[in-house]
């Protein structure tokens, strides 16, 4: 974008004008207030007054999408894009949240107010981005082509380092490229942080001596304490780890900056609580405008589902965030590894490749559907590569298990 505003669309809903609503959000987030200031010049309004430009309507709804005090619809709806000079934000990310997002849920009237999109200037160029992204996850786990293929400790709670190492162990023996912890893995007093590095790096480095192959693993590094996430960043680095699992709204904006300028690691996001933001239809952010911020801020890999997910997210939400995450906002070296996940097991493979593009440049990740294949890990990781090569090679998953067995045991226990 090649003028100095930053624009947000919003889907209003409402019972009385959206024209006149969308003035007072534009007016509220910005010069104006309820009445009428003498300090709230021509001159003021020019520099820092945000102004509405388009309004697409939508179909009324005849009832609230949340909770209408007053009563009685018809309800209004439209998506609203309302301009921001980059005067009165510049681009600091806490202003943005502020003074374009915070506030516009307040506005009384409303019955439905939604965060579809936002769109920046160059100059919010500026923020770092991801350090490694695609190409680096693709150096860092050695695959130059195809699918990552990745896997997560099973049970996600209650192993000891000890018993976790064992699980990595099988895991690299079996093929992956990269394991993460659980993002409910921090510093529990069963595992503590340091503990499982001391168990799980050994047998990280062992495998790479011995097969050349330098299997990425990302440790739960994150803290409320941005000095106390960064003492745990710190000792992967030093214990030779190259990644860390970051629940981003767990830390914040201001941690993930804060780890982002000092950071070493692949930073892996895991998105736990977006879906406060987003459950909602008539309330909260779309993934669209929600992920722009945190690849911003320099998320290298995020995890956004997958097809038939074990959650609620519909297929289509996952197809929609995959595309919104290889769109570029200013170059092609900001987009961040997309991470295809919950209850994946191979079987979704080939619609995964046709809705998403027909691209390989994503990461795999299957839980239980590797620990859980009747041959074991090993068979489960070759099921999932088998069902991959299916896909890029255009032929149904049924036709290629009839000379791939480990597929054919998946399809046989999952389908």
């Amino acid at each position: 974008m090649k003028d100095d505003f930053i624009r947000v669309t919003y889907r209003i809903e409402c019972a009385g004008s959206i024209e006149a609503m969308a003035a007072k959000i534009a007016s509220d987030q910005s010069t104006g207030t309820f009445t009428a200031l003498p300090g709230e010049t021509d001159a003021v309004r020019k520099r820092c007054a945000a102004r509405v430009e388009t309004i697409a309507p939508l179909a009324d709804s005849k009832t609230p999408g949340f909770p209408d005090r007053v009563g009685g619809g018809p309800y209004h709806r439209a998506d609203v894009t309302v301009a921001y000079p980059l005067e009165a934000i510049g681009t600091d990310i806490a202003a943005l949240m502020t003074i374009a997002i915070g506030g516009v849920f307040a506005a009384r009237g409303l019955s439905g107010i939604r965060v579809m999109d936002i769109d920046l200037p160059d100059a919010w160029s500026c923020h770092p981005g991801p350090q490694f992204g695609i190409a680096g996850s693709r150096r860092l786990m050695g695959v130059e082509a195809g699918p990552m293929i990745a896997s997560i400790i099973k049970p996600s709670l209650g192993l000891t380092p000890e018993d976790t190492a064992e699980v990595v162990k099988t895991l690299c023996e079996a093929g992956v490229d990269f394991i993460k912890d659980d993002e409910k893995m921090m510093n529990p007093g069963y595992a503590p942080l340091k503990a499982r590095v001391d168990a799980i790096m050994p047998v990280i480095r062992d495998h790479a001596e011995r097969t050349g192959k330098q299997v990425m693993y990302a440790f739960g590094i994150s803290s409320a304490d941005p000095d106390t996430m960064m003492e745990n960043h710190d000792y992967v680095v030093k214990s030779g780890g190259n990644a860390a699992v970051i629940n981003i709204n767990s830390i914040g904006h201001g941690g993930m900056s804060f780890l982002r300028k000092r950071s070493a690691l692949c930073l892996h996001a895991h998105r736990n609580g977006w879906d406060i933001l987003t459950r909602h239809p008539a309330l909260g952010m779309e993934f669209t405008a929600y992920q722009k911020i945190w690849r911003l801020l320099g998320v290298d890999q995020f995890q956004i589902n997958g097809i038939r997910a074990k959650y609620w997210e519909p297929d289509e939400s996952f197809v929609k965030s995959f595309h919104d995450v290889m769109a570029p906002i200013f170059s092609e070296n900001d987009r961040p590894l997309p991470v295809v996940c919950s209850g994946q097991w191979g079987g979704q493979a080939v619609e995964t490749y046709e809705r998403t593009g027909r691209t390989l440049d994503l990461m795999y990740l299957g839980g239980g559907g590797i620990h859980g294949h009747p041959g074991g890990p090993a068979a489960g990781v070759r099921a999932i590569r088998q069902a991959w090569e299916a896909a890029a090679s255009g032929q149904s998953l049924e036709a290629y298990a009839t000379t791939h067995p480990d597929l054919a045991s998946s399809l046989e226990k999952w389908s």
